[in-house]
C-alpha cells in the first residue's frame, strides 16, 4: 500500500475550522457578519461506518468511537442522522452484529442498520431454491437460511459424505477403508461467505465441486466450462484486529482459490457476483437502508449526501468512490446537457453511460437512489498507516504501487483517493457536521 500514499497527499488535512458554535444555538456563527446561519431541522445526509479499524480493533473498541456516537444520538438514545454500519465480516447474523455493536458503543443499534458482506444475497432470489454449497465459519447454515436459501449444504456435510476427499491433514484421514456413500443432492451453486478455518479442506472441496459440476461421485472434468455459479462475499485481502499489522482476510483465500483453479484448468475462475466492499451493490443496499431510515423520520428529508468512513483504501475508499461515480453517471444519464457542458469545458469526449440489464434489476429491487454523492473519509486507526515510508519520485511511486484489491476490480488511482484523511472516527463526525452545517439537538 506504500505506493498509494502519495496519491492521497494534499487530502490529508482537515478543513479549516471556520465555524464556531454558540452555546444553545441551532446553527453556525458567521464571524464575518455576526449572524447565525440556520441549519435544516432534519438532516439530508447519511453516514456509512466501517467497523473493524474504525470503531473496533478485534473485540476492543477504539476510544474515539464512543465519543463520536455520543454526538450522533440525542438524550433519548435515538440517532440524529441516518446511520448504517457496513462491514465485510460475514461470520454471523445481522442481529448478532447489531447486538455486539450496541454493547461496544453504548447505543441501541438494530439489525436493519447493519450490512454484512453477505446481506445483498437476499436479492439473488433465483438461487434461493437451488442446492447451494456454503463456505466460511460461524453458523453458515443459519446465515444462508436467514438470507432466503432453502437448500443448503456445508463443507462439513460434504466431508461426512465423501470422507476420502479431505486428505491433507493425516490425522483427519479415515482410519479404515470406506465406501463413498452420498445422500446429498447435486450442488448447483457455491457461495463463499468468508475465510474458513481449515483452508486446505475448503480449497480442495470447492475445487472438487467446480470440476465435477456439483457431483462429487464423478471425476474431475478440467476442460468443462463454464463452471457452476460462484458468488463471493468479502474481498478484503487484509483486515485489522488487535495485532500491530493487518491479518489475512477472505480476499487472500479468494486469491488462493483463483490461482489453484487456474493452475489446474488453465482457465480463469469466474464469479457470478462479488459482494461486500468495494462492490457497488453493497453501497446501493446501504443507500437503500439509509433512505428507509430517513422516510421514518419526522420531516422525511430526502437524503442527497452519503459519507463513508473507513480505514482501508482498497475497500472502503475504493467502494465509496466507485459508488459516487455511479451516482454521477446516473445524473448524467438523466441530464445529457450536463455531460455536454462538462465535455466542452474539459475538452474531453465524454459519453453518457447506457443503462444495462443489471442496473435495471437492482433499481427495481432498491428503487431509485435519492443520493447524488458519496464522499469518502479515511481514518488512521486501522489498515491505513499514515507513517509508512513512500518513494519521493512520482514515477517510482507508480511502479511500486501494489494493488491489494480484488483482481476483478481494476486499479484506478482516482478511486483510492479519499476525500479527506482524519485521525479517527470522532474527527470524521466533526468534519461531516461542519460540512453539512449540522448541529445536534
Amino acid at each position: 500500500m506504500r505506493g498509494l500514499l502519495p496519491l492521497c497527499r494534499g487530502l490529508g488535512t482537515l478543513m479549516n475550522r471556520q465555524t464556531t458554535r454558540k452555546a444553545g444555538a441551532v446553527g453556525s456563527w458567521c464571524g464575518f457578519c455576526g449572524t447565525h446561519s440556520k441549519t435544516k431541522a432534519h438532516p439530508s445526509f447519511g453516514l456509512l461506518f466501517d467497523i473493524d479499524g474504525v470503531l473496533v480493533r478485534g473485540k476492543m473498541p477504539i476510544p474515539a468511537a464512543k465519543k463520536a456516537f455520543s454526538k450522533l444520538v440525542n438524550s433519548q438514545g435515538q440517532f440524529e442522522v441516518p446511520v448504517v454500519f457496513v462491514t465485510n465480516a460475514g461470520n454471523c447474523l445481522r442481529q448478532t452484529k447489531a447486538a455486539q455493536l450496541s454493547h461496544i458503543l453504548g447505543v441501541q443499534i438494530t439489525a436493519d442498520q447493519v450490512i454484512m458482506s453477505h446481506s445483498p444475497l437476499r436479492m439473488f432470489k433465483k438461487y434461493h431454491n437451488k442446492c447451494v454449497l456454503v463456505s466460511g465459519q460461524g453458523p453458515v447454515l443459519e446465515i444462508a437460511k436467514n438470507l432466503g436459501f432453502n437448500n443448503v449444504i456445508s463443507i462439513d456435510m460434504l466431508r461426512e459424505s465423501f470422507p476420502l476427499l479431505d486428505m491433507v491433514d493425516h490425522n483427519r484421514r479415515p482410519k479404515l477403508p470406506t465406501n463413498l456413500v452420498s445422500s446429498l443432492p447435486k450442488v448447483e451453486a457455491v457461495i463463499l461467505f468468508g475465510e474458513p478455518i481449515r483452508w486446505e479442506t475448503n480449497l480442495q472441496l470447492i475445487v472438487d465441486i467446480l470440476l465435477t459440476n456439483g457431483n462429487l461421485s464423478s471425476v474431475h472434468q478440467t476442460q468443462k466450462m463454464p463452471h457452476l455459479p460462484l458468488l463471493a462475499c468479502n474481498m478484503d485481502l487484509m483486515w485489522m484486529a488487535e495485532a500491530n499489522s493487518p491479518r489475512f482476510g477472505h480476499g487472500t483465500f479468494l486469491v488462493c482459490l483463483e490461482n489453484i483453479y487456474k493452475k489446474i484448468t488453465g482457465k480463469e475462475l469466474k464469479y457470478e457476483a462479488l459482494m461486500g466492499k468495494p462492490s457497488e451493490l453493497t453501497y446501493r443496499f446501504a443507500e437503500y437502508l439509509i433512505r428507509c431510515q430517513a422516510m421514518e423520520r419526522e420531516g422525511n428529508n430526502p437524503i442527497t449526501s452519503l459519507y463513508a468512513i473507513g480505514d482501508n483504501l482498497m475497500t472502503d475508499i475504493y467502494g465509496a468512490n466507485l459508488y459516487n461515480r455511479y451516482l454521477e453517471e446516473r445524473i448524467a444519464r438523466t441530464n445529457p446537457k450536463a455531460v455536454a457542458k462538462i465535455a466542452a469545458a474539459t475538452g474531453t469526449a465524454t459519453t453518457v453511460p447506457e443503462v444495462d440489464e443489471a442496473d435495471n434489476m437492482w433499481e427495481s429491487e432498491f428503487a431509485l437512489p435519492s443520493a447524488t454523492s458519496c464522499k469518502s473519509i479515511l481514518v488512521c486507526t486501522g489498515v491505513y498507516n499514515p507513517n509508512a515510508e513512500v518513494p519521493t519520485d512520482a514515477n517510482q511511486c507508480i511502479k511500486e504501487t501494489v494493488f491489494h484489491g480484488h483482481r476483478d476490480f481494476r486499479f484506478d488511482p482516482a478511486l483510492v483517493e479519499p476525500g479527506h484523511i482524519v485521525n479517527d472516527v470522532m474527527d470524521a463526525v466533526e468534519l461531516i457536521f461542519e460540512q453539512e452545517k449540522f448541529v445536534p439537538q
